[in-house]
């Protein structure tokens, strides 16, 4: 252990740990702007600069490894007098409209300067000299080079957690500036829309882009009917920016303040959640089947999951030739808004052309989803407005609503019910343990082999995880299967994509069917939940995940009511004619540079 004295207070830490970690460990607060749990150290800010005896000059916190006999101080004049400085260097080049900015009362810089730039500076505003960038070409997000302190944590996270690189520091000195391959807009390089980038910006220089007021003026449009849909993860986040910690589920009160705020109907995406692992599932057997009986090699095994459009716009920048393998299936988002603008409209006997689709989602990548022109089957757009868990917040914050004391109520009939399988759709491995559940009793007529319904092989935070099932006990149609070994992989987070995909390249995949989500955690750590986000909050959101499927009655995707009843009066079956034309697609090359 090292021993060191942090303001006169002695701590004993391990070998290794900063200076800012062990003043953590005595509740001394540091400031930082370009600190981030997830991310690996920088020591662009300087503003955790702290003061060590017998050292010429000021120390960064966060760079700085601990040593025997270190003597520090957070507080003296001099490391005052320097924090204050920096913030007002860092105030003089960025545009100050705070009042107006999406992250007012939520801007990291905003709060330093509330305590250590407040009164008269002797620094000159130059934000006027400098010819400023707001790149608004996204449909995920927005990006304003004038809120931009450099502190280069997108930068970091976009290469670190997602392995993709659309944005790096260019230039130096004054022109120095955060910008994508050759300066183009966001919508033309390689960009995922993943939005983690979003969530470790400390001010207003990346935002989601937000559609509040269009779903609003919706809402108050007596010609339309706004159904709103509400994912997985969103229930176990909302709390967050509403006063609870995080973990806690608020399913109820959301519903019951979705219809304060106006809604006409509100549904739920976990009910499509459960129609995709019908689909999915279907799909996956269907494949098997013509690979280990009809000898089809035209069929590409091992099959990818398809419900993180982050990772779909990864595989069609960086790993094309794997296109076939993708499942067919839309995510349950877009699945829902197909069938809400046909089915949900002829039961309720409503014009789907003056029926308006929302949904509140936890990614930022769902905008650009939504977006997509393959995304018009019901021949309208499936998805008129995305809004975030943080949007929702909002809204709910401009409605004067008390969340906290709201009664709980249940979501509307019709694409409302859903299983304990769509919720952990929520969490990494969510997506695989829902299919194993459903695929595995279609094909044996028994529940998986796992103590009540819990796959704990496919669980957890490991970046890639892998569980093999031994198939025993088939139904007579699913013989050729007797005794065969599913090998499936999850992985989560971009970086951890990118090392299942190359092992596919490389020939060496021994898997049968691979989850990819493209957030670290999964949906529970999307680009669109509140901030700030660590892996001690992801694991939170996701022990709730699973407390609510283990909460509910039904647990198993093809024992859903409504999903049985769909495909009674409308769909058929799975993977049918019906089911092809609205809920399944297809996804095209893209450049990869």
């Amino acid at each position: 252990m090292i021993n060191l004295s942090i303001n006169n207070q002695r701590v004993s830490v391990q070998p290794g740990t900063t200076v800012l970690e062990a003043a953590r460990k005595l509740n001394i607060n540091i400031p930082t702007l370009c600190n981030h749990p997830d991310l690996c150290v920088a020591g662009n800010c300087r503003v955790c600069v702290v003061e060590q005896t017998g050292a010429r000059t000021l120390i960064a916190a966060c760079a700085m490894p601990v040593a025997e006999g270190m003597d520090i101080q957070t507080n003296t004049l001099k490391v005052r007098n320097a924090r204050k400085h920096i913030v007002e260097l860092l105030l003089s080049e960025h545009r100050s409209d705070c009042t107006k900015c999406y992250k007012n009362q939520k801007c990291e810089l905003q709060a330093l300067a509330n305590e250590f730039a407040f009164g008269d500076t002797i620094f000159l505003d130059l934000t006027e000299d400098h010819p400023y960038t707001i790149d608004r070409s996204s449909p995920a997000f927005t990006k304003d080079d004038s809120k931009c302190i450099r502190c280069q944590r997108c930068v970091r996270t976009c290469f670190e957690l997602q392995h993709i690189s659309a944005i790096a520091v260019a230039n130096k000195g004054l022109h120095q500036k955060i910008s994508s391959f050759h300066d183009r807009p966001m919508s033309h390089v390689v960009c995922t829309n993943c939005g983690q980038c979003v969530n470790r910006c400390p001010t207003g220089a990346l935002v989601e882009k937000t559609y509040i007021d269009q779903v609003w003026d919706a809402i108050y449009d007596p010609d339309r009917h706004v159904v709103v849909q509400t994912a997985p993860a969103v229930r176990v986040a909302l709390g967050e920016d509403l006063g609870y910690d995080p973990g806690e589920r608020v399913t109820g009160k959301m519903v019951t303040a979705l219809r304060q705020l106006g809604f006409d109907s509100v549904l739920d995406t976990d009910f499509s959640a459960d129609l995709t692992i019908m689909e999915e599932g279907t799909e996956l057997l269907t494949r098997l089947k013509k690979v280990l009986v009809d000898g089809d090699k035209k069929t590409s095994i091992p099959m990818f999951t398809s419900c993180s459009p982050g990772w779909i716009k990864f595989i069609e920048h960086k790993y094309p030739e794997f296109l076939p393998n993708l499942s067919t299936c839309k995510s349950p988002q877009q699945m829902f808004g197909a069938l809400a603008k046909t089915y949900f409209a002829q039961k309720k006997k409503l014009d789907p052309s003056k029926l308006v689709s929302v949904s509140v989602m936890p990614c930022t990548a769902k905008k650009y989803e939504a977006d997509r022109p393959e995304m018009r089957a019901s021949g309208y757009k499936d998805i008129d407005y995305v809004l975030t868990t943080r949007e929702l917040a909002v809204m709910i914050k401009q409605a004067g609503i008390d969340f906290k004391n709201l009664e709980s109520s249940h979501y509307d009939s019709i694409m409302g019910d859903s299983t304990g399988a769509a919720v952990i759709f929520g969490a990494t491995g969510g997506v695989m343990e829902a299919a194993l559940r459903t695929a595995y009793e279609i094909v044996t007529g028994k529940e998986v082999p796992f103590t009540n319904l819990n796959i704990t092989p496919v669980r957890g935070m490991e970046g890639v995880k892998e569980a093999t099932i031994k198939i025993e006990g088939c139904k007579p149609e699913w013989k050729f299967l007797e005794g065969a070994e599913l090998k499936v992989a999850i992985a989560h987070g971009l970086v951890n994509a990118n090392k299942i995909m190359k092992q596919v390249r490389n020939g060496k995949s021994p898997y049968h069917f691979i989850e990819i989500m493209a957030c670290p955690g999964g949906c529970i750590g999307g680009g669109g939940q509140p901030i700030p986000t660590s892996m001690e909050i992801r694991k939170n959101r996701m022990k709730a995940i699973y407390s609510e499927d283990e909460h509910m009655v039904l647990r198993k995707s093809h024992e859903n009511p409504d999903v049985i009843g769909i495909y009674k009066e409308f769909l058929g079956k799975p993977n049918s004619h019906v089911s092809h034309e609205l809920l399944h697609t297809h996804y095209v090359e893209r450049e990869s540079y």
